[in-house]
């Protein structure tokens, strides 16, 4: 009635008769103490209580269609294009087979996966969904950790045999450190986190040249659980100051700011942190 001015066409619009709108509008009015709308025999206009009231209602109306649109579409299959980006190993190694496991579930998927690990601009690159690890920088991007991971310190048997294992963290400091981009490393003493100045003859910023490396048995590294548990489970690698390993750092799927976010993106979340967190 506020959008159209006219009972009848109100009345056309819901599909019932005009008697019948006059007749909810009348109880609206009545249960609201307040008049709504003046009438006369050639027009219908809105009150200023009746304004104020359509001002209140149309976000709530256009909310719940929203809702109605968006179940519909999860309801139904996924499909359309979704771009993603993620680390190079850990989207190699993690994400990109559960990625196929979902376009297999839902082929009419159109993906775009690229591997980087340069921080993208998800918006300018028209990104629907970024993977991050660690520790998060303050951003405008929407967040939610899908899973953990976890740092270790290790070490080739051979390496050990000739050198001996660190017992404290001060032991470092005699030892041969194969290092990435920073000079430090991080671990958990005592309930608090410590960082320690590290050094050695080795220095990439690639986690697979410093994880050869350390199997070779140059030195000992610190590396998260995608490059050192297959390794560890083997025997190649030995683990080491596990009483001073550091928090686990989060996993996250990164999104642009948008409280609409699409339901195909949303169901990829859920399922990308349901199944790593099964790993």
């Amino acid at each position: 009635m506020a959008e159209t001015g006219s009972f009848t066409v109100a009345s056309k619009q819901l599909g019932i008769s005009t008697a019948q709108v006059s007749r909810q509008v009348s109880a609206l009015e009545k249960r609201l103490a307040t008049r709504l709308f003046y009438r006369t025999t050639r027009k219908v206009s809105v009150t200023d209580a009746g304004q104020t009231y359509y001002q209140h209602c149309r976000p709530v109306l256009d909310g719940l269609e929203e809702a109605e649109r968006a179940l519909s579409q999860l309801q139904s299959e996924p499909r359309g294009k979704l771009k993603i980006t993620a680390p190079t190993l850990y989207g190699e190694s993690r994400i990109a087979p559960l990625l196929n496991n979902f376009v297999a579930r839902f082929p009419e998927l159109d993906v775009q996966f690229s591997l980087t690990n340069q921080k993208v601009d998800l918006v300018e690159g028209g990104f629907d969904l970024a993977i991050r690890l660690g520790k998060l920088e303050s951003s405008s991007m929407m967040a939610k950790r899908l899973a953990s991971r976890h740092q270790y310190v290790c070490a080739a048997p051979d390496y050990i045999a000739t050198h001996g294992k660190p017992r404290t963290l001060t032991d470092l400091a005699h030892h041969n450190c194969l290092l990435g981009t920073l000079d430090y490393w991080r671990f958990q003493e005592n309930g608090h986190e410590r960082v320690i100045r590290v050094h050695g003859n080795i220095r990439c910023n690639s986690g697979q040249v410093l994880l050869d490396a350390a199997l070779k048995g140059l030195g000992i590294v610190q590396l998260p659980d995608t490059y050192i548990e297959p390794y560890i489970s083997k025997g190649t690698l030995i683990s080491l100051l596990q009483d001073f390993q550091p928090s686990d750092e989060g996993v996250w799927a990164i999104y642009p700011h948008n409280r609409h976010l699409s339901p195909k993106v949303r169901l990829l979340v859920d399922y990308l942190g349901e199944s790593l967190q099964s790993l």
